[in-house]
């Protein structure tokens, strides 16, 4: 699993969006996610330790804190051992 930093403008002021595999939470909804991919201007994101995508405007994700990226590891690594 990566991290990322948040989504910050490019010289253009574009937002630049997360690399695949990165590990965001959708503000939103207070849901983490990894980046699958890009569809137009959404992510994919899918809950790490599986499940369904959801698309997210790029604007809408941030950094993910140290607990919450501990709990995603936790949850996959649980998964993982059938727990």
């Amino acid at each position: 699993m990566v991290t990322m930093t948040a989504p910050t403008p490019d010289a253009d002021g574009r937002t630049v969006s997360p690399d695949a595999g990165a590990l965001v939470v959708d503000r939103r909804n207070g849901k983490v996610g990894v980046v699958m991919g890009h569809v137009g201007t959404y992510l994919q994101l899918r809950p790490p330790h599986g499940g369904r995508e959801w698309d997210v405007p790029p604007k809408d994700v941030r950094t993910p804190t140290p607990t919450e990226e501990l709990s995603a590891k936790v949850a996959v690594a649980n998964r993982r051992w059938g727990r």
